[in-house]
């Protein structure tokens, strides 16, 4: 059985409870000589019906706790599914699997994929947020990934570095946000990524990138909704999913598609023909 990670599982655990507070738990509030944020060891342990001792054990690192322990502390805390995945990974239940290293060879068939997708926009990102592969119209869209160092091509280090893949977003901070909270849920699962450690190393001198970090929140999103703003495009209304590879679990294909019939589909087009001029004269795709 995996040990999990104590030291952080203790450090998730105060963050969740730092974050709720008597009223939404249905505690009595005691007023304002609380000495700190949200709510005491003893009220979750309360609320999860364990004595306060068993819960500062397993929060201090002391002690193992059992699965019913833990969905009781999930159900204290109101614990999304995500969390609850990454708080069971860190307590070592259920038994954690040491992952084969990533594969970071994308098959022909999917960047035949790729090809294919001539009006929608595509990538293929590994665990880490690593462009692994893209099709000419992501590159006009985002940036053109070719033309970017390797080591510099990842998306979360490109969102808070590249200020023109920045300004595309109508919503920076939200997206910034979601990426940060998937990279901390990948930590759980392989927390000695070499390249995972070198890219929050790189990261360290980002102040939002460490605040949202410290906050310990995590998430998996597989699809949503982003609206870009595109000098040539105009702006754009785009529903994104995410496919996993059923032969590479590491590798995701991450397309951006517009509503039928729609200006932001139309402006995708005229994208795509800019992209395709620029390809017939040689020129970057890269924004100016």
């Amino acid at each position: 059985m995996s040990s999990g990670d104590p030291k952080e599982l203790g450090t998730f655990l105060k963050a969740r409870r730092a974050e709720l507070d008597p009223l939404q738990v249905g505690l009595p509030d005691t007023g304002p000589q609380r000495r700190v944020a949200g709510l005491r060891r003893e009220e979750v342990a309360q609320l999860a019906a364990i004595s306060t001792d068993y819960y500062t054990r397993v929060e201090q690192g002391r002690m193992q706790a059992s699965v019913p322990v833990l969905e009781a502390i999930v159900r204290a805390l109101r614990l999304t599914d995500d969390q609850r995945t990454y708080l069971f990974e860190l307590a070592g239940r259920p038994p954690i699997e040491v992952p084969a290293p990533p594969d970071r060879t994308v098959t022909p068939h999917t960047r035949r994929l790729l090809d294919q997708l001539t009006e929608s926009p595509a990538v293929v990102l590994s665990d880490t947020m690593d462009v692994l592969a893209w099709n000419r119209l992501a590159a006009a869209l985002l940036t053109d990934f070719g033309q970017v160092p390797e080591e510099d091509r990842n998306y979360v280090w490109l969102l808070f570095n590249d200020p023109v893949l920045r300004a595309l977003y109508d919503d920076w901070e939200t997206g910034a946000h979601a990426c940060v909270a998937y990279l901390r849920m990948h930590t759980a699962r392989r927390p000695d990524d070499p390249r995972l450690l070198r890219l929050l190393e790189r990261m360290a001198h980002h102040a939002d990138f460490q605040n949202w970090w410290q906050t310990r929140e995590v998430a998996v999103q597989g699809a949503g909704n982003k609206v870009f703003h595109h000098p040539v495009a105009g702006t754009l209304v785009l529903d994104w999913d995410t496919l996993t590879s059923s032969t590479s679990p590491q590798q995701h294909v991450v397309i951006w598609t517009a509503e039928s019939g729609s200006p932001s589909e139309k402006g995708l087009r005229r994208l795509a023909t800019a992209a395709a001029d620029k390809q017939r004269t040689g020129l970057p795709t890269r924004r100016p």
